[in-house]
């Protein structure tokens, strides 16, 4: 297995949200660096037969809204 990507989502409200692109995976924090522990050990988690990706991806989607006025 190669890679795998999560969309990781800036909440309003404060923390994260990680949503794998290709298997059931989702995952919250407060923090980056807390999530990207919980990215890593919910991958480690689904992949426990041993055929763990080769790297995990995390692309943040940003949502900001600008006045135009």
């Amino acid at each position: 297995m190669n890679d795998i990507v999560f969309e990781v989502i800036e909440e309003e409200d404060g923390g994260f949200t990680a949503e794998c692109l290709t298997e059931p995976i989702f995952t919250q924090a407060d923090s980056w660096k807390k999530l990207r522990v919980e990215v890593t050990d919910a991958v480690a988690a689904y992949h426990f037969d041993g055929q763990k990706p080769t790297h995990i991806r995390l692309h943040l989607v940003r949502n900001e809204i600008l006045p135009t006025a």
